[in-house]
C-alpha cells in the first residue's frame, strides 16, 4: 500500500522513496525476522543504507547529503520501518544530530562532521535521557564544567540508541546549574569516544532488537571548547527542542511504517485464510476491524506528512509534530494488537512477523517524549495559538 502522499514529492524525491521501498522488499524483508529473533546487529543492511544515502537525507547538498524535504524523509522512514523498525531507528537519532549541526553548528563543526555523516562514514547519536529522569530534560544532572581550554563532562545517560556505533554523540548537559530558568543553563556538547567516556552496558528490550541501546558514563571526560554546539553556552535546550521536532516526525513515521506492515500482512492473511467456507474478511467482525485499521493508518500518515511539511516552513511546529507522534504511535499500538486478532493463534506465533510488530509498537509511545508529554505540548500550543 504505497502512500498517496508520495505524489506530492518532486520526481527525484519520489525516486528516492521508491528505491528504498524496493530495497526493503528485496533485501530487508527476507532477513529481518531471523536477525530480529537473534538480536543480531544488521551490519550488512546498515552498510547498504549508507550506499543508498539514507544517512545523508537531511544534510544539505553542499555537504554531500541529499537535502530532501521533510515529507520525503518521513516517507523513507516509513518504508524502512515497514521492513524492520530497528533500521529506521538506526538513522533517526543520527538525522536529528545532523539537523542540529546544520542549523546551529559553527562553520567548523559543519565542515568537520556533516560530509562524513552524509555518507554514513560517521554516525551520530543523541544523549538526553538520564536514569533518574526521563521527560524532564531541564532536571538533567550531567555537568559540563570549565576545565582548561574546554569542559570536564560528568554524568550518566541512558536509553542511547546507536551508542556503540556512533562516532559523535550530542550530549545534553548543564553548563550553568544555577541558571533560572534551568533551561538557560543547558548546552550541547558534541562528544567523541575517549578517556572518561564509557559505554557501560547494553539495555535488554522487549522489541527494537538488532540496534544497540546503551547506558553511557562520563567520568572526567575532557571535551575541547570546539565541541560546544554553536559555540554558545545556554542555548542547548532550545536547540534540542528544535531537533526533537524532526525526531517526533521521524518516530511518527516509524509508527506508520510498523502499523502499515501489520495492516498489509493482515489484509493478505484475511484473503488467504478461510473459515465456514469463505475468506475471513467476509466475516463482519474481521472485515470491519480491517476497515478501522486501514482508516487509522491513513489518518496517521496524513498527520505525519502534514507535520513534516510544517517543519519545512521554518516556523515552530511542535504542535503538528506532537499531534503526529501522539496519534501515529497510539494507532500503531492499536493496529498491531488488532493484527493479532485477525491472525488468531498465528498472530501469536514467532513464525510470523505480527508478534514483532506488536513488540516494536510500544517504543513509539514512550520514545522521543512520552505521549503524555505530547499532550502537554499540544495543549500549551493550542492555547498559545488561540488566546481569548
Amino acid at each position: 500500500m504505497a502512500a498517496p502522499e508520495i505524489a506530492d514529492l518532486d520526481p527525484d524525491e519520489r525516486d528516492i522513496v521508491a528505491v528504498v521501498r524496493d530495497w526493503v522488499r528485496d533485501s530487508v524483508l527476507p532477513v529481518a525476522r531471523d536477525l530480529e529473533h537473534t538480536d543480531t546487529y544488521p551490519a550488512e543492511l546498515i552498510g547498504q543504507m549508507k550506499q543508498l544515502g539514507v544517512f545523508g537525507l537531511v544534510i544539505p547538498e553542499r555537504y554531500g547529503g541529499s537535502g530532501v524535504s521533510t515529507p520525503c524523509f518521513a516517507l523513507v522512514t516509513e518504508e524502512l520501518a515497514r521492513g524492520w523498525m530497528s533500521l529506521a531507528g538506526a538513522m533517526g537519532g543520527h538525522s536529528v544530530v545532523a539537523r542540529l549541526i546544520t542549523r546551529f553548528g559553527t562553520g567548523g563543526q559543519r565542515d568537520t562532521w556533516l560530509p562524513a555523516m552524509a555518507t554514513g562514514q560517521v554516525r551520530a547519536a543523541m544523549a538526553l535521557t538520564e536514569p533518574a529522569g526521563g521527560s524532564d530534560l531541564q532536571a538533567i544532572t550531567t555537568r559540563a564544567a570549565p576545565a582548561g581550554d574546554g569542559y570536564r563532562l560528568d554524568g550518566v545517560k541512558t536509553w542511547i540508541t546507536n551508542a556503540r556505533a556512533a562516532e559523535v554523540i550530542a550530549v545534553l548537559c548543564k553548563t550553568d546549574p544555577a541558571a533560572v530558568p534551568a533551561s538557560r543553563g543547558i548546552s550541547i556538547l558534541l562528544a567523541t569516544k575517549g578517556p572518561g567516556f564509557t559505554v557501560s552496558r547494553d539495555l535488554p528490550k522487549l522489541g527494537y532488537k538488532g540496534v544497540e541501546t546503551c547506558e553511557l558514563v562520563f567520568d572526567g571526560y575532557q571535551a575541547p571548547a570546539g565541541a560546544l554546539l554553536g559555540g554558545q553556552e545556554g542555548a542547548g535546550f532550545a536547540q534540542m527542542m528544535d531537533g526533537l521536532e524532526l525526531g517526533r516526525v521521524q518516530v511518527a513515521a516509524r509508527a506508520v511504517g510498523v502499523a502499515r506492515a501489520a495492516l498489509e500482512d493482515s489484509l493478505r492473511y484475511a484473503q488467504e485464510r478461510e473459515t465456514f467456507g469463505q475468506p475471513i474478511w467476509r466475516h463482519q467482525a474481521v472485515g470491519h476491524r480491517l476497515a478501522d485499521m486501514a482508516t487509522q493508518v491513513e489518518a496517521a500518515r496524513l498527520l505525519t506528512t502534514r507535520a513534516a511539511a510544517a517543519l519545512d516552513t521554518g516556523r515552530r511546529s511542535d504542535l503538528e509534530a506532537g499531534m503526529a507522534k501522539l496519534f501515529a504511535s497510539e494507532t500503531c499500538l492499536q493496529v498491531t494488537a488488532d493484527a493479532i486478532r485477525v491472525h488468531g493463534g498465528y498472530g501469536y506465533s514467532a513464525e510470523l512477523d505480527i508478534e514483532r510488530y506488536y513488540r516494536d509498537a510500544p517504543l513509539m509511545v514512550v520514545g522521543e517524549g512520552t505521549n503524555d508529554i505530547q499532550r502537554s505540548v499540544i495543549i500549551r500550543q493550542l492555547i498559545g495559538r488561540n488566546r481569548v
